[in-house]
């Protein structure tokens, strides 16, 4: 009867953990990044829809 190889267990057990904490860092450095966009909307140079405002120049029809 084969006998169980524990430290090959033990390796993929541990790379395992370190690839969900890898994925974690990353999700959490992703909604950072997000977090930071919404709060500065200017920092990318990209500007909201709602923060242009319309011309004001057109007269109303009365």
């Amino acid at each position: 009867m084969a006998k169980p190889n524990y430290s090959f267990a033990k390796r993929q057990r541990d790379l395992a953990k370190e690839q969900k904490k890898e994925e974690k860092l990353q999700r959490k450095k992703a909604t950072a990044e997000e977090e930071a966009a919404a709060l500065n909307p200017d920092a990318e140079g990209e500007v909201a829809e709602s923060d242009v405002e319309a011309p004001k120049d057109q007269a109303p029809d009365a």
